[in-house]
């Protein structure tokens, strides 16, 4: 399936999770087998053209795409967690958001010094979350320099704020508005 088949795939739910914002439900994509295989093969084939030795993904939706290009790609997968979650020595980083902080935590010895690394995410927005991930995995001791989305929101500014960070963005789709 193209990308422009994949989009027809996309729900989108007026005034959620408040007035005025159009929320981008994937999971319409992901009940979809064929259409669930195909994001995945592109995602898959950008990272393969990074030249990706590992990739990382954002809980929880990062997980679902993440891995699954990790798998197609028969290389590992780096679980970037909310606090609290991994039962060993973590390293962190705090970010903020819209109305306070937040934190991601990663295990250092699931990255290997020099080890490149593309995060995957079901959707850019703002770019706060992608951001701090790109940090913390460069903190463990990754380059980074590929970020893949599914969806981008390019009103929001997310691609071009990681873009200025030094990290190539690419998205399957974009839709206007937010």
């Amino acid at each position: 399936m193209t990308p422009d088949a994949l989009k027809t795939l996309i729900r989108t739910v007026p005034d959620f999770p408040a007035p005025g914002i159009q929320f981008r439900d994937i999971t319409t994509l992901l009940s979809h087998g064929e259409g669930l295989a195909a994001t995945v093969m592109h995602l898959a084939g950008a990272a393969h053209l990074a030249g990706a030795e590992a990739i990382a993904g954002m809980e929880a939706r990062g997980f679902i795409f993440g891995t699954g290009v990790a798998v197609e790609l028969g290389i590992g997968f780096i679980p970037v967690r909310k606090p609290g979650k991994l039962p060993v020595v973590t390293i962190g980083v705090d970010y903020a958001l819209e109305y306070g902080t937040d934190r991601l935590e990663v295990d250092p010895t699931a990255i290997s010094a020099g080890q490149r690394v593309v995060i995957v995410d079901d959707l850019i927005a703002t770019g706060g979350t992608a951001l701090a991930a790109a940090r913390l995995l460069r903190q463990a001791g990754a380059v980074v320099e590929q970020a893949l989305f599914v969806i981008d929101l390019p009103e929001l500014g997310g691609a071009d704020r990681l873009r200025e960070a030094g990290v190539t963005v690419d998205a399957l789709m974009a839709f206007d508005g937010h």
